[in-house]
């Protein structure tokens, strides 16, 4: 019981932490955020407690005008502190594999099969909805390379569908913010074990990741290619 209850106060401090890690960080994109906690806060309790003086039951609903406060607060915490991590990311090399790393389950995801020396780049995910082709980089650039990797894919795996998409602002491109999205949104055609024969198939291609070591997540901006290296898978 001692080792459970120590267990309970050493991890607690490593969330606090966590949480005030997250809204520094969110308060350099948003100066702002304390203030629309607060207002969401106060706002949303005081609510439930006028309604509660007006129908004569203030101690209840003020109760659950506290719970439903910290609840508003913390919903608005996470969409404000998701908004400032993609605004961070946004527009660095890698960033749209660190995205794709966390789609969720049933995706497997391979960073960057194709790149050229720009570090224009192409990420590879496989999911139900088949293969997705994700590029960030020069969108013209980028065309070039999602379409040797997408005539690749056509040739070894003819059966699966192969989407692509390019990560940017632009025209036609998808904002990072919405690249987990638009993936999900894809219509589901593969089950399981084709998923797994899919996976099985590509694997045996090999990709750059297993001839060059990079790190997970954004790319150092400052990083280029070695000499003599594959511009494009």
């Amino acid at each position: 019981m001692a080792r459970k209850e120590t267990a309970a106060e050493a991890a607690n401090p490593g969330r606090l932490q966590q949480i005030a890690l997250t809204y520094k960080m969110t308060r350099k994109a948003d100066p702002k955020i304390g203030l629309v906690l607060a207002a969401v806060g106060i706002i949303t309790f005081g609510v439930f407690l006028a309604i509660g003086f007006l129908i004569g039951h203030y101690y209840y609903l003020g109760i659950l005008g506290l719970l439903l406060a910290f609840l508003a607060t913390a919903i608005v915490f996470g969409r404000r502190a998701e908004r400032a991590a993609f605004g961070q990311m946004e527009g660095q090399p890698g960033a749209a594999a660190a995205v794709l790393d966390n789609i969720g389950r049933g995706w497997t995801t391979t960073p960057a099969v194709a790149m050229n020396r720009n570090q224009d780049v192409v990420h590879r995910a496989v999911g139900k909805a088949g293969i997705v082709l994700v590029g960030e980089g020069n969108p013209n650039r980028v065309k070039a390379l999602l379409a040797a990797e997408k005539k690749k894919m056509n040739r070894i795996v003819a059966d699966v569908p192969v989407h692509d998409v390019i990560v940017g602002q632009g025209e036609g491109m998808v904002e990072l913010k919405k690249l987990r999205t638009t993936l999900l949104k894809l219509p589901r055609v593969l089950t399981g074990p084709q998923i797994t024969a899919t996976n099985d198939r590509l694997r045996a291609l090999g990709d750059l990741m297993s001839n060059m070591p990079l790190p997970k997540g954004p790319m150092p901006k400052g990083m280029r290619l070695p000499k003599g290296g594959p511009r494009a898978r």
